[in-house]
């Protein structure tokens, strides 16, 4: 009971954090659940999670969504999967973190200080982010950050923001519990975790999104650059 108890409150906290900013479940949910749920337990469950949590945010803002802002992302993450695989190999992953997060840090204090003006970013470097984004997915497992910054670099609201987050998060997402599922992680127990969280996850989400949907852009984007710096300062600590 007490692990269900856990795994529910970690699922709506992951959900409202996901819900409120677009991005951030996975970071803080597999920490968490490792604490009391074996690794290769963990894993697949928060995967499971985080692709049910971002179809859910992708009906949420589907008259938003543009195929054209996410694909580039997308492709581009494709051959920089095997580039991180090949850099995992030959690189400390630990020091991969330290910069990774130095740079989320650095990023989020100049935007935050600074304020510099939102400007179009050329269609080419969404195709160089994405490969940023899957060479970080090859090598430590996060994707995110590059594609959080691309994304907090253009002119687009809120909503074009987050959608576009949720786009990519969903095909990276789904790739990765298929490969899971193929490796055997995928077992009736990590399902049986998933439907008992999949409940509070939702409610988590909704509870993000409706006070989401109450800020106004300059707050959003604040807060964008705020869990980006915590995500800096996580991956430096982990």
């Amino acid at each position: 009971m007490e692990i269900y108890l856990f795994l529910g409150i970690v699922a709506f906290c992951a959900g409202f954090v996901q819900g409120l900013s677009g991005f951030g479940s996975v970071l803080l949910s597999l920490p968490l659940l490792a604490l009391f749920l074996d690794v290769k337990t963990a894993i697949p469950v928060v995967a499971l999670l985080a692709v049910a949590l971002t179809i859910f945010l992708l009906v949420q803002l589907r008259q938003h969504w543009d195929w054209k802002k996410a694909y580039p992302l997308c492709l581009g993450s494709l051959p920089g999967a095997p580039v991180g695989v090949w850099f995992l190999t030959r690189t400390d992953t630990q020091l991969i973190q330290w910069t990774v997060g130095a740079v989320l840090i650095a990023y989020a204090l100049y935007s935050l200080l600074l304020k510099p003006a939102a400007r179009s970013v050329a269609s080419v470097w969404a195709y160089l982010f994405g490969f940023a984004a899957g060479c970080l997915g090859g090598a430590i497992s996060a994707s995110g950050p590059p594609v959080i910054i691309y994304t907090s670099l253009q002119p687009w609201n809120k909503d074009q923001i987050k959608v576009v987050l949720q786009g990519f998060f969903l095909i990276s997402g789904i790739v990765v519990v298929i490969f899971q599922a193929i490796g055997g992680l995928v077992t009736g127990m990590v399902l049986w975790y998933f439907i008992a969280a999949l409940p509070l996850l939702l409610l988590g989400t909704w509870v993000g999104s409706f006070l989401y949907g109450r800020i106004r852009e300059e707050t959003y984007r604040s807060i964008l650059l705020v869990l980006m710096g915590l995500l800096g300062l996580l991956m430096l600590l982990k």
